[in-house]
């Protein structure tokens, strides 16, 4: 689970200073600004909370990439056409091998009240999620919402048709507060489920366009994802011995994704010549659950933090590397691809794929040492705290 900053901000407020006078210690609560901020998230949740940086990322994301439609279109809203070219779920994407189109879609939009409300319903519902389980934690539930919410309503629907937003993974958000509650780990009332589901389900009977299929699939899909979180939560408190911080788990969470991508792409199967699909992606999970492991086991070593932290830079830029080397495939012979983001960019890539790749691997080291700055420096002056903190709470902490 992700460190609460509550929770410290409750052991500070039960400090108390002790003054000596004479034979006497005299005994003061070191109030500051607690009797005022304690309460105000555990007692009386409000139906709003700030979002954090995994929420503002997705939306700058979504919105980049609905705005260049929008552009391109020449107006609030995009055609039908412009939308299949840059990714639209349609009825035999997943016939045809485009999986892409199941994570594409959600970043479109058909024009900029639909681009708006979704992105209201993620900031309301957003940032609850990740204030309460982490960055790391809310993205996986928010791709997984996406993903099978797609396939499940690709699975409804009988006649053809075409669909994008982010309605599918912003209704997995509102699946995992309901898991969360149900658990008994989300302190928010009741009347938050039930007004934001009914202003749903009423503004589904005013609009016969919303993809119902979509939103169900994404809402199940965030419930169960969540439900599965906490379960892996509770069984690495016996299998891991330190509770990572929440820069390392996003930085794996991202090299797992990318694993994911070139294991279903044919590069795989080129490198590891004769092992089938299923050995493949076994002998993949294993290599992910070792490389887990060992983080896990530096972390509990004296300036382990530091040591992890330059690893997954490096990984970050083989990453990189191993990306622009599958893309090089696509120069030639099946160049233009038909999606129009990635024949952009393919445009820029392949007169240069070498030395582009070198430069982004480049900068993905620059980022991650950036971003990580304040735990590279935590980890060069540790002499043995962090590692005993880091175990502390992973032992203090059971599932979510």
């Amino acid at each position: 689970m992700l460190h609460d900053p509550y929770d410290m901000q409750e052991r500070r407020c039960t400090q108390e200073w002790q003054l000596p006078i004479g034979f006497a210690t005299l005994r003061f609560p070191f109030a500051s600004d607690c009797d005022s901020f304690m309460p105000a998230y555990r007692s009386s949740p409000g139906f709003f909370e700030i979002p954090h940086a995994a929420v503002y990322a997705v939306m700058t994301v979504t919105v980049l990439v609905s705005g260049i439609c929008f552009i391109q279109a020449g107006g609030p809203s995009a055609p039908a056409e412009l939308l299949y070219r840059y990714g639209g779920m349609y009825s035999t994407a997943i016939a045809r091998h485009e999986y892409w189109r199941l994570v594409a879609y959600g970043f479109l939009h058909v024009n900029f009240v639909h681009l708006t409300m979704n992105m209201l319903c993620l900031v309301l519902w957003g940032g609850h999620l990740e204030r309460r389980i982490g960055p790391a934690y809310f993205l996986i539930i928010y791709l997984c919402a996406m993903v099978f919410g797609a396939v499940i309503g690709n699975g409804i629907h009988s006649t053809p048709y075409l669909t994008v937003g982010a309605s599918g993974a912003t209704s997995g958000i509102l699946g995992a507060l309901l898991c969360l509650w149900i658990l008994g780990k989300l302190d928010i009332r009741f009347d938050f489920f039930a007004i934001n589901i009914g202003l749903n389900i009423a503004f589904a009977f005013s609009n016969s366009r919303i993809d119902w299929g979509v939103h169900l699939g994404g809402f199940a899909a965030g419930l169960i994802a969540c439900a599965v979180l906490d379960l892996v939560e509770k069984a690495n408190a016996y299998a891991l011995r330190c509770k990572f911080p929440e820069a390392v788990k996003v930085n794996l969470t991202l090299l797992v994704c990318v694993t994911a991508l070139w294991t279903w792409s044919g590069q795989a199967q080129t490198v590891a010549a004769g092992a089938s699909g299923w050995g493949l992606t076994i002998i993949v999970v294993l290599a992910c659950c070792a490389v887990v492991k060992l983080v896990d086991l530096a972390l509990s070593m004296t300036k382990g933090l530091a040591i992890v932290v330059g690893a997954l830079a490096g990984a970050n830029a083989a990453a990189v590397m191993i990306c622009g080397w599958a893309l090089s495939f696509s120069c030639t012979p099946r160049w233009p691809t038909g999606s129009v983001p990635l024949d952009n960019f393919l445009v820029i890539f392949c007169p240069n794929p070498l030395l582009i790749s070198g430069l982004g691997a480049i900068g993905a080291v620059a980022l991650t040492l950036w971003l990580c700055a304040k735990d590279i420096s935590r980890g060069i002056e540790d002499v043995g705290f962090v590692g005993t903190s880091l175990r502390a709470e992973r032992s203090r902490r059971h599932g979510l």
